[in-house]
């Protein structure tokens, strides 16, 4: 290129030849429009001042779709039905577990975990017996002992990515991913500062780590309608087939789980079930 740049005429006027600009003129040109009001007012604009996690947390409710990333705040998407359906199901399941045997708590959103430069809010999260000095009133202070995220087209990408690296460099020793659209659910645990994947598919039964005795039958979770949280309990507990019966008949009739503890008494079956009384379906 030359250097030099040739004016072209306006519209509507006829065209012909112009001289060129010498360099230093557009150079002047250039300048003077840097230096207008406009750009000038444009270049000094604030820039949208960063958010501190207790700003943040001032500034959401519980209504809120929302994480903080680094003074950021990243809008999020309401969850679908059946999203919801496994959520509460595993929540149902995990939440009887842990209770029956003081391991801890299980906890569903909205409540956030503030590690290190982010908030976020996964779908559900556990935290053991000896860290709950790390819950506060609003979120929990440092990583969850286990944290599950339930897959959802707009979620995909910060589950798979920002979430996982986030939650491993965080110190949260296993996590879970269930995506209800591909019937797939993957698990991995924590090995010195990275997730390894421990098990994945569509079928098939994970043990967990940081709960020993709890394990999952992975296709319980792509049922149209899902098992009642009780029998899967009582599967989990290897509690004799008669249990189960009493259960199912419990849940047919409405009766309470007083009731079916009182049943089992009187057949001499009522060995372990007292973990389980209280838990509700």
């Amino acid at each position: 290129m030359s250097g030099k740049v040739i004016a072209w005429p306006r519209e509507g006027q006829r065209r012909s030849p112009t001289l060129p600009l010498e360099e230093s003129d557009w150079q002047r040109r250039l300048l003077d429009t840097l230096q207008s009001a406009e750009w000038m007012a444009l270049a000094s604009a604030p820039q949208p001042r960063k958010m501190t996690y207790d700003e943040f947390l001032a500034w959401a409710d519980e209504d809120t779709l929302a994480e903080w990333v680094d003074g950021e705040v990243i809008m999020t998407s309401p969850a679908s039905n059946r999203h919801q359906q496994i959520g509460a199901f595993l929540a149902e399941v995990l939440g009887g577990f842990v209770r029956s045997r003081h391991l801890g708590k299980v906890i569903q959103p909205p409540f956030q975990i503030k590690l290190a430069h982010s908030g976020r809010e996964p779908d559900l999260l556990f935290v053991a017996q000896e860290h709950l000095d790390r819950l506060k009133e609003t979120y929990l202070d440092g990583p969850a002992d286990l944290v599950v995220e339930i897959v959802s087209p707009e979620s995909m990408a910060r589950d798979r990515g920002e979430k996982f690296y986030e939650y491993a460099q965080g110190g949260v020793p296993e996590y879970w991913l269930i995506d209800p659209q591909t019937g797939w659910a993957e698990f991995y645990q924590l090995e010195q500062g990275h997730y390894l994947p421990v098990f994945s598919g569509a079928q098939g039964r994970y043990e967990s780590a940081v709960l020993p005795g709890f394990w999952l039958r992975v296709e319980w979770l792509w049922q149209e309608s899902l098992p009642s949280p009780l029998l899967a309990l009582a599967e989990i507990a290897g509690l004799p087939p008669a249990v189960g019966r009493f259960i199912a008949d419990m849940l047919r009739t409405g009766r309470t789980p007083e009731w079916l503890a009182s049943r089992l008494a009187d057949e001499g079956q009522n060995d372990g079930m007292t973990d389980f009384e209280g838990d509700g379906a």
